[in-house]
């Protein structure tokens, strides 16, 4: 966000104080510009107004101040009370609260009612974007995100394990099918998860152990690349590329390995010139291969999703471009990084939030387990974990043709 520019005009009882860039700012806090600029007249209990897009507050007032009550704005009405994390937005309870609802860490907090922006906002809620869906698919992604969901599949699919025909996934019959086929394969997802709970910082903990050093990281994420480069350009796909060969993803993924071996610090705009000089930039098969290279264990804690959202973007093109990028993500979470397969849920609902690959591709993708990323049995445990993001979002798709045949 841009520091907040002000300038004072005119003299005596006429001078007042015009905020110069107030709706960019605005927009860089997913707020109302009317929210902020009043928020500063109640503060200085001066009378504020909008002249053709000129943002005023009475008397004379510098941006020095200004800048400090906006810091109070935004730790009033625009920071997560849980995570601290300004990516919320604002909306109305049916109790008539003001709700943040946290795209970071799903979390619903309440805005203290008591100040006066609060009623002002009651009686000016946020415009509603589209129908009266948006608010309701707002909060269904909040609760994706903060794992509720995710909690209720996982207690469903030990059920399942436990008598062999529990359904734990219901977003298509084909996923109910492999979660039920795939008892062990949960049952190593349990016990990954559970061990991983006692790994100490040397890599030692109590039934299970791995050495998570940075450098036996490195190395292990260097020589699973490796692989994954071999076979996810082999010609045996059906949407295969003409002059796409391994040798230029296995130099990109040689390169990239050789900039510090961190992938967050390798910057998009290299990035980009990389896979251009090699001849890569519109190959589907590059967004299998990107997942492995740019993610790591890190992938929720870093927000490195969210951080290569733009780069993602101008890469993903086409439909076989979300495919393979959804085949690199099954990559990396089943076979590299295995401890991450109970976060699918929130690795996908970033994704899916950050328009990165369309909801028909999610949907299509979590339809079947299929080996042509990894093996049978890891797609199955992948999809498997992803069941309640996939559920909510065929739910969500229900609900907007159901509320698109009401509106006709």
């Amino acid at each position: 966000m841009e520091k907040l520019q002000s300038k004072i005009e005119g003299k005596g009882n006429g001078i007042k104080s015009v905020i110069v860039n107030l709706p960019s700012i605005a927009t860089s806090l997913s707020r109302p510009p009317i929210y902020v600029v009043k928020y500063f007249g109640f503060e200085l209990g001066a009378q504020t107004n909008a002249d053709h897009d000129r943002w005023i507050i009475n008397g004379a007032h510098d941006a020095n101040k200004l800048q400090d009550l906006l810091d109070g704005f935004i730790s009033k009405f625009v920071l997560c009370k849980e995570c601290q994390n300004p990516e919320t937005d604002l909306t109305i309870s049916k109790d008539g609260n003001i709700i943040r609802n946290c795209k970071a860490c799903g979390q619903r907090t309440k805005v203290d009612p008591r100040l006066k922006l609060s009623s002002y906002i009651l009686k000016n809620p946020p415009k509603k974007e589209g129908k009266e869906k948006k608010d309701k698919k707002d909060r269904k992604k909040s609760k994706a995100a903060n794992g509720e969901e995710n909690k209720e599949a996982s207690n469903s699919e030990e059920e399942a394990n436990q008598n062999g025909n529990g359904h734990v996934i219901t977003a298509s019959n084909n996923l109910d099918q492999y979660a039920a086929e795939a008892g062990s394969d949960d049952e190593f997802t349990r016990i990954i998860t559970d061990a991983a709970k006692t790994i100490t910082a040397d890599g030692t903990g109590d039934g299970f152990t791995i050495d998570t050093s940075e450098k036996a990281m490195k190395e292990r994420q260097k020589n699973e690349l490796t692989s994954a480069v071999e076979k996810l350009t082999m010609g045996d796909d059906e949407d295969d590329e003409d002059g796409a060969g391994s040798s230029s993803f296995d130099a990109f993924a040689i390169w990239f390995d050789g900039e510090d071996g961190k992938p967050d610090d390798v910057d998009d705009v290299e990035i980009y010139k990389k896979l251009m000089d090699l001849g890569l930039v519109s190959k589907h098969k590059t967004l299998q291969v990107l997942p492995q290279c740019l993610f790591n264990e890190n992938i929720l804690k870093k927000q490195q999703i969210i951080k290569r959202a733009g780069l993602l973007k101008k890469l993903v093109t086409s439909d076989r471009h979300e495919k393979a990028f959804l085949g690199g993500i099954e990559r990396l979470v089943g076979k590299i990084q295995p401890v991450l397969i109970p976060s699918m849920p929130t690795v996908l609902h970033q994704i899916y939030d950050k328009e990165i690959v369309s909801e028909d591709a999610i949907l299509k993708w979590g339809e079947k387990a299929s080996k042509r990323y990894v093996d049978t049995a890891t797609s199955k445990k992948v999809k498997a974990a992803s069941a309640s993001f996939l559920t909510w979002l065929a739910e969500e798709d229900d609900d907007e043709e159901d509320s698109e045949e009401d509106d006709e």
